[in-house]
């Protein structure tokens, strides 16, 4: 790298979270950025981290434009939004291809690449583990209210409804949250970020147990 780019793509990064909601705003980002880098020293792989850095910080930068309608999809509209960012700044045609590959292939989506180079595969990680856990459920939630407000409409309710004779066959409940979750475990890539999940989805557990403690008519917890 010829600068130090991480610092270099928070800068640039920072305006464009300015209108995110909290489930993908730049302390997201940073979070994705300290978790990816945490994994990347436990992979036998050589890793660039400014690569891995710098991706971090610009991954969500379209989530603003999408949540409003403005573009179709977040990861492909940054995936050629930051070349106009970086290539004034001196990188190489190699360094900025490195930096799209990560972003364009962050997400869990069916339209999504999968990721091939170990730092796409570690921010793929990094962002999935950033939706579990304690911080996890708190984004999760986060979602669901976007979701709702996006459509109108109640996504989910923050409630078990197995047993609820209010319960319709097309309402989510808490269970969602658990799935999200669940899901995005399941797909991670490096044995780092599998090692952590771990750590998390018992936290997760944990977490759900008390949960249905208290919503029981006769839960004192």
């Amino acid at each position: 790298m010829s600068q130090d780019v991480g610092p270099l793509a928070r800068t640039l990064a920072l305006p464009y979270y300015d209108d995110a909601l909290p489930a993908h705003d730049e302390f997201h980002a940073n979070r994705v950025r300290d978790i990816a880098l945490r994994l990347a020293t436990d992979v036998e792989q050589s890793v660039d981290e400014d690569v891995l850095a710098a991706a971090a910080w610009l991954h969500d930068i379209g989530r603003p434009l999408e949540r409003t309608d403005e573009v179709d999809d977040h990861d492909k509209w940054a995936t050629q939004e930051v070349v106009g960012l970086l290539k004034p700044e001196g990188l190489s045609k190699n360094e900025i291809e490195a930096i799209q590959h990560c972003i364009r292939t962050h997400s869990i989506r069916a339209s999504s690449p999968s990721p091939e180079s170990i730092e796409a595969k570690l921010l793929f990680d990094a962002d999935k583990l950033d939706a579990t856990g304690a911080v996890g459920i708190a984004r999760l939630v986060c979602i669901v209210g976007e979701r709702s407000g996006q459509s109108g409409e109640r996504y989910a309710v923050i409630d078990d409804l197995t047993a609820s004779r209010e319960a319709t066959s097309d309402q989510r409940d808490v269970a969602l949250l658990q799935d999200w979750a669940k899901e995005r475990l399941n797909e991670l890539y490096t044995e780092p970020a599998q090692e952590l999940g771990k750590t998390r989805w018992k936290y997760m557990e944990r977490f759900f147990e008390q949960f249905h403690t208290e919503i029981e008519p006769t839960g004192t917890q």
